[in-house]
């Protein structure tokens, strides 16, 4: 019988607080696994693709947070090796456990007791000037382009399958995936698009423009950024926050959809908008309901004294107020 092998991705910090990552090294090899464990993933340089999971991984347990589990994509790109997220750290989106289930985590990873999540990802091409050659790059959450000068604006021309769409200085625009969009480009504005969704979005950054708003585009379509010869600032890319290098003046950035997915162990059959109601804890009842559900409240209390009806006044007198 072969050997299982699996790659425990964590970071130092975690390693150094305690006992956690011995523990689920431990939990994975008297469940027959061989344990490499992966805790320094420094960024590669943008167009560079780094070394991933040797082919005999049967699965990457991933111990930390989101941006934990972007480091551990870069380790199984383009290859088959599904990711499993122990959510070590704040919100966890991609996490499908949180530390306190460690023990039916491994169990069922050992069972294959898992069903697998594939995850769109997006290709990035950037043309340099003057013959200065193409690079490739890809991303699991978001491309970002921005300024390099911060003290400037960059100037960036947008297009989507070849048609000029607008122009405008800005801080940047944020290219994501469905993936990506409860995040940075999320906090920039855009939509929340559900994973199973065949779609990328762009999102511009304080753009000086009447009309700039998050576009979202189809799986076959593409996003193409130009840094204008005019720009008061070259630009820079940055992907999933990890690999980025400077764009010169005349830059083109072409982005679609990858041939390549992104494989996510899940053990749970969550919808995904359960997890964003948890994750974001989303006030699912309005206020005018809670409002109403208040006075219903107190109505069926009775409360009819001098201090109900004191508090009752001022509530309303502050409301008439505003």
């Amino acid at each position: 019988m072969s050997t299982r092998h699996a790659v425990v991705v964590t970071h130092q910090r975690l390693r150094a607080s305690g006992n956690v990552v011995a523990e689920v090294v431990e939990q994975l090899r008297r469940v027959g696994f061989e344990v490499t464990i992966v805790d320094n993933l420094s960024a590669p340089a943008f167009g560079v693709q780094p070394p991933v999971v040797k082919a005999n991984t049967e699965i990457v347990v991933v111990l930390g947070g989101d941006g934990t589990i972007l480091r551990a994509a870069e380790l199984v790109h383009c290859t088959q090796v599904p990711i499993i997220g122990i959510n070590m750290g704040h919100v966890g989106f991609l996490a499908e456990f949180e530390s306190f289930q460690l023990p039916d985590a491994i169990r069922r990873v050992a069972e294959h007791d898992y069903s697998v999540d594939e995850r769109m990802i997006a290709h990035v091409d950037v043309t340099l000037p003057d013959g200065g050659g193409t690079l490739q790059d890809w991303a699991l959450n978001d491309i970002t382009v921005e300024r390099a000068d911060r003290g400037k604006m960059v100037e960036l021309g947008i297009q989507v399958d070849g048609v000029d769409m607008s122009s405008f200085g800005c801080d940047g625009v944020i290219v994501s995936t469905p993936t990506g969009s409860t995040a940075y480009a999320f906090s920039a504005g855009g939509p929340i698009i559900w994973p199973n969704v065949q779609a990328l979005q762009l999102v511009p950054i304080a753009a000086h423009a009447l009309f700039a708003r998050p576009l979202v585009i189809g799986a076959g379509s593409t996003f193409t950024m130009e840094v204008l010869d005019n720009s008061m600032s070259e630009g820079w890319i940055c992907c999933d926050g990890r690999r980025q290098r400077v764009l010169p003046k005349g830059t083109r950035i072409e982005v679609r959809q990858s041939r390549d997915t992104l494989r996510l162990a899940r053990l749970s059959g969550v919808p995904f908008t359960n997890r964003l109601v948890t994750k974001f804890d989303l006030p699912v009842v309005g206020w005018r309901e809670h409002a109403q559900q208040v006075q219903s409240d107190h109505a069926d209390r009775g409360g009819h004294g001098d201090g109900d009806c004191g508090a009752a006044s001022g509530e309303l007198g502050l409301t008439e107020a505003r």
